[in-house]
């Protein structure tokens, strides 16, 4: 065998060992995962079958971890990318189409994982983005950026990476868990108190819910209030969520399907939503789907995945 022989087959042995993993990486880590057998008793029958009403066009978004819709801004959603991109964050409409791309001074993106959107009582809009990623659980501090949302404007609609606008500096909320580190993909609002919940992702026993009061300066350390476990294998491994524009209804998700909690009428505050049962909604095709988000007026639900051209998707309440 010559030696340039011997080189082509080291050369085609190292590019499968690449990408193997290239492909371990992308990929959900965890093995035998799915949906369990759920029942018509499982399954939500508040919405409607998905419906794919666009694609994210833009190519600079590869990885939509997160999604919110505008409070202030009819027709427009918010989303960013997962860990690998500099702090944009990226305007799109409610078909894909691109509205523009900012830059957020004072934030780093180190492991960005969801976004939220939030008015306040003086009628102020802010998205919160959730440095909140950790899966080597070598951080012990996590962050939330808070930063006052970016106009739409005629000249934002051209702006890529390349000449971003700039957004308003953003504010970090420093955090760590009291019982060690944790990973986490879901980040969500209360659209009334402005309370912060990060719900952790794991790959073994129930997701834990950590709340972070919406008054929160310099780091705080919060405790676990409560546990989040959905009807699959891993129960625990969500990717994304969302307080519905009315403080009534959670909607969560994993690789797999949507699940949405309703507060009980006689319920004595918001968290007893975390008690209530989550009932499965489906979501369509998603390749590695880690986002999702109400609508502005609550009357729909918006998923994405990852990968470029990602589809847009739509779930309507009956």
């Amino acid at each position: 065998m010559s030696r340039k022989t011997i080189l082509k087959i080291f050369s085609f042995v190292i590019f499968l060992a690449v990408l193997g993993a290239t492909f371990s990486a992308c990929a959900p880590s965890f093995k035998g995962g799915g949906p369990k057998d759920i029942g018509n008793d499982g399954k939500s029958d508040d919405y409607r079958p998905p419906n794919v009403v666009g694609r994210i066009d833009s190519g600079q978004i590869n990885e939509s971890s997160g999604i919110a819709a505008s409070r202030c801004q009819p027709g427009v959603l918010w989303t960013h990318n997962d860990s690998g991109d500099a702090p944009f964050v990226y305007a799109i409409d409610e078909k894909g189409g691109s509205l523009g791309t900012w830059r957020v001074p004072g934030a780093e993106n180190v492991d960005w994982e969801d976004i939220a959107a939030f008015k306040n009582d003086k009628g102020e809009c802010f998205l919160y983005i959730g440095e909140i990623g950790n899966n080597e659980l070598k951080r012990s501090e996590m962050k939330i950026y808070r930063v006052p949302e970016p106009k739409i404007s005629a000249a934002a609609r051209g702006s890529e990476r390349s000449n971003p606008q700039s957004a308003e500096p953003a504010v970090a909320i420093r955090f760590t868990y009291a019982d060690g580190a944790h990973d986490a993909e879901t980040l969500m609002v209360h659209p009334t108190s402005g309370d912060i919940y990060v719900l952790t992702k794991s790959r073994k026993d129930a997701s834990g819910v950590y709340r972070i009061p919406g008054d929160s300066r310099g780091a705080v350390s919060v405790k676990k209030i409560a546990e989040i476990s959905v009807p699959s294998i891993p129960d625990g491994l969500l990717t994304g969520g969302d307080i519905s524009p009315d403080g009534r209804r959670v909607v969560v998700c994993d690789y797999f399907l949507g699940y949405e909690l309703k507060l009980p009428d006689a319920a004595s505050g918001f968290d007893d939503i975390l008690k209530a049962k989550p009932l499965a909604i489906t979501l369509g095709e998603r390749k590695v789907g880690e986002s999702i988000g109400y609508a502005a007026d609550g009357l729909a639900i918006f998923a994405t995945s990852e990968k470029l051209g990602s589809p847009l998707i739509k779930v309507d309440r009956k």
